[in-house]
């Protein structure tokens, strides 16, 4: 089905356009939302937000970029406001369960890195990672990860956060930048503490 087709049966609320559309990007807007979210549930919730946002403003569609472009600029949109919406409140439950121990955590403690390759060391890398990325500054915490998690060309990621192919390159290069300097702070402190 054509980006027209698609849209001229939205337009119209036709139901198997809308099960084909949703059948179409659905795992690509969950996903997406979930490099910016860390969490399924939230990204579902992203994702049924979209469908209703793309069914709404349809008609507003201006046909400039495809209809996947689209999709992704409303998708990277909606996770944004969702974490900057929920910024406070998972700040202060990061804080609650750093601070404040909840049923029966008093024993537990925070492992360290091995030198091995166990899965537990797998999961706190990519932890390190996650929060590494957070911590970028949203343009180029964006353009991260629709290149690198979504592996979209630089044309398509201009497309979506509507810049042009030269602020593109100049934020992925800032965001690698960023993210060599935190993860080399990160483990020259954890190497000087051994």
């Amino acid at each position: 089905m054509t980006d027209h087709e698609l849209i001229t049966g939205l337009l119209n609320h036709d139901k198997p356009v809308v099960q084909f559309m949703v059948n179409k990007f659905h795992k690509q807007v969950i996903t997406t939302a979930f490099h910016f979210v860390h969490d399924m549930d939230d990204a579902e919730d992203i994702a049924q937000d979209v469908c209703v946002e793309i069914l709404e403003s349809v008609a507003g569609f201006k046909k400039t970029s495809s209809l996947s472009t689209w999709i992704y600029r409303v998708t990277v949109n909606k996770s944004l406001n969702f974490v900057r919406k929920n910024k406070r409140k998972q700040l202060v439950g990061q804080f609650e369960a750093f601070f404040f121990k909840k049923d029966g955590a008093d024993n537990q403690t925070i492992a360290e890195p091995t030198s091995g390759n166990s899965p537990f060391e797998d999961t706190e890398r990519k932890q390190i990672l996650d929060k590494a990325i957070n911590s970028l500054p949203e343009n180029q915490k964006t353009a991260f990860i629709l290149s690198k998690y979504e592996e979209l060309s630089y044309k398509e990621i201009t497309e979506i956060m509507n810049l042009s192919l030269a602020s593109v390159e100049s934020l992925l290069q800032r965001a690698k930048q960023n993210l060599q300097k935190k993860l080399i702070v990160h483990f020259s402190e954890y190497s000087n503490k051994r």
